[in-house]
């Protein structure tokens, strides 16, 4: 979950200011808008086909978590490097 504050300068902009994952509530360290952790983030429009088409799911989660996420695949995940 981000929570954002509105910055006011020459341009409007929402800076975030708390990033907590969603599944263990940890709060990631958030310095000038930026994670500084590894955080995995999901924003995904559900289409058509779907029981949830027009809905949008976003949450993060933190590497702990996201690691627990993957050894629960049955079909390892890609990974690259």
């Amino acid at each position: 979950m981000r929570q954002y504050q509105i910055k006011r300068t020459e341009e409007t902009r929402k800076e975030v200011t708390k990033i907590i994952c969603n599944q263990c509530g940890k709060e990631i360290p958030v310095v000038n808008g930026q994670a500084q952790e590894g955080v995995f983030s999901v924003d995904f429009a559900w289409g058509y086909f779907s029981e949830k088409d027009g809905e949008k799911h976003s949450f993060e989660l933190c590497e702990e978590c996201y690691d627990a996420l993957l050894k629960g695949f049955r079909i390892p995940a890609e990974i690259e490097g």
